[in-house]
């Protein structure tokens, strides 16, 4: 069996803000009544996180869970722990109607670092990145230029962006680009 790699290998850039691909994650897409007490007790048993409100992240340790759409959450993992995840997603959501599947492979996720991660998301996504509008804890999903993509902030200065691994070298090289030294256009950090 091969081993799993990550779209761009780790690809790393710095410009006005740094720019690299995280690496493997573990991603799993849940569909359900986000709003059934099943569905609240099995996210907190695969992951140890709270099920986050509309447009919210919630993190316990490494584990994520992204509120995604009315009906669907995407809960991140250690790459190497989405199994044990999804049995538990399982058996706790036995007899209940849901979804849940194993996405990791078809995700690249990337983080940008700096004062200014606030502009150059703003140029890429028809988003309002300023403070106050977008803070840690906020999840959107949206377009990037051409493609979709979902982002949050982890802090002030960190973003996390997750595409599809199809188009990884395409949103590396959107990032490079607007996070070029002298593209800058002043944006409140």
């Amino acid at each position: 069996m091969s081993e799993a790699v990550s779209a761009l290998k780790g690809a790393s850039w710095d410009g006005y803000v740094s720019v690299g691909e995280i690496g493997l994650m573990g991603m799993i897409t849940l569909r359900g009544d986000l709003d059934s007490a099943a569905m609240r007790s099995a996210v907190a048993s695969a992951t140890g996180a709270d099920m986050p409100d509309r447009r919210g992240i919630t993190v316990s340790g490494e584990n994520r869970v992204a509120w995604m759409a009315p009906d669907e959450l995407m809960l991140m993992v250690p790459h190497g722990g989405v199994e044990a995840a999804l049995a538990a997603l399982h058996e706790a959501l036995a007899g209940e109607h849901h979804l849940a599947v194993n996405v990791s492979d078809a995700r690249a996720v990337f983080q940008i670092e700096g004062a200014g991660v606030r502009e150059v998301v703003a140029k890429l996504c028809p988003v309002d990145m300023a403070p106050g509008a977008f803070e840690p804890g906020t999840i959107r999903r949206t377009r990037m230029a051409q493609v979709p993509a979902a982002f949050w902030m982890t802090d002030p200065q960190t973003v996390r962006i997750v595409c599809f691994r199809s188009v990884a070298a395409y949103v590396f090289d959107l990032l490079k680009g607007a996070a070029s030294p002298g593209s800058e256009v002043g944006y409140p950090v």
